[in-house]
């Protein structure tokens, strides 16, 4: 039984998935300012109507902004719009 072989196997695997999901990432369109902000709202009211599952406001409008851009297909921003 070779360690090292079957090692890099996975080693090679795991990196070429990694590579796949972050080309995967910057193939999609990077969502408008305005589109960005108008999903802030949306999910600022749902804040205020259902709550933030315990995070913080901000920590709640990022994943919530981040979901509804991942469901159109768009990348993540790493950061709230001002």
């Amino acid at each position: 039984m070779n360690l090292l072989g079957d090692n890099m196997k996975y080693i090679w695997l795991v990196a070429g998935l990694v590579f796949s999901a972050t080309t995967f990432a910057d193939d999609r369109p990077v969502a408008s300012k305005e589109l960005v902000l108008e999903y802030k709202a949306y999910c600022a009211e749902l804040a205020e109507d259902e709550g933030t599952d315990g995070l913080s406001l901000d920590d709640y409008l990022l994943s919530c902004i981040n979901e509804e851009l991942d469901i159109e297909g768009y990348q993540p921003v790493k950061s709230l719009p001002r």
